[in-house]
């Protein structure tokens, strides 16, 4: 039976094993964007107490000024909201590998090592497990899109160690001239290969081609 995004990977006669997820230390990496917010906010209300129990403000005013100046310029809230749509996409590629069969027998899903904004929309480096492909990922791009509430999805696999791969999540167009926000070139090119042959890069025209020479 071929692989597409509604195929089982697993027999017919066999029940579908359900996601778990996944221990303590699992859900605090999980949640880690989420704790390093709320420890920033601890800290900026226990500042403020301290100000007002002893009337020191300046600490809280230099720490308030920092936290708020990236709200104050164009490219600042642009990083924000960027990044705020890293993290609901992380949360969204979890949720879809377990209620889809992108997990282990055991329930156990793929890990999101990495997710990075584009111009585009957002590309997450991930980790799969034992039993899990690239492949399957590609099988599961609509669902990945829809989860994720974007336009469409991509997968690349990369050359050398089939376990790590790219979910690049698209959003919108790219616009000419726009900078990236997030890490993305730290992912290179040349290592990762489109599991679509319409994705794959073109040629170098600045470099000769050889071509067969035709007998006379």
């Amino acid at each position: 039976m071929s692989r597409n995004p509604r195929n089982q990977i697993y027999p017919a006669t066999e029940d579908l094993p359900p996601g778990r997820g996944g221990g303590a230390l699992v859900r605090l990496w999980r949640a880690r964007s989420e704790l390093l917010l709320l420890g920033g906010l601890g800290v900026l209300a226990l500042t403020f107490l301290s100000a007002v129990a002893n009337g020191h403000w300046t600490p809280f005013v230099v720490l308030s000024s920092a936290v708020s100046a990236p709200a104050v310029t164009k490219l600042g809230r642009n990083w924000l909201v960027a990044h705020f749509w890293c993290v609901v996409s992380r949360h969204r590629l979890q949720r879809v590998c377990l209620e889809t069969t992108m997990h282990t027998r055991a329930g156990r899903i793929p890990l999101v090592l990495w997710i990075t904004p584009t111009v585009t929309g957002e590309k997450a480096l991930i980790m799969v497990r034992a039993g899990i492909s690239a492949e399957e990922f590609e099988a599961y791009r609509e669902e990945i899109a829809a989860a994720c509430w974007a336009r469409t999805a991509n997968v690349y696999r990369h050359r050398d160690r089939a376990q790590f791969l790219i979910v690049e999540i698209v959003r919108r167009d790219e616009v000419p001239g726009t900078f990236s926000p997030g890490l993305e070139r730290l992912y290179g090119n040349r290592s990762w290969v489109a599991l679509r042959s319409e994705l794959e890069e073109p040629p170098d025209l600045r470099t000769g081609v050889l071509l067969p020479r035709l007998a006379a």
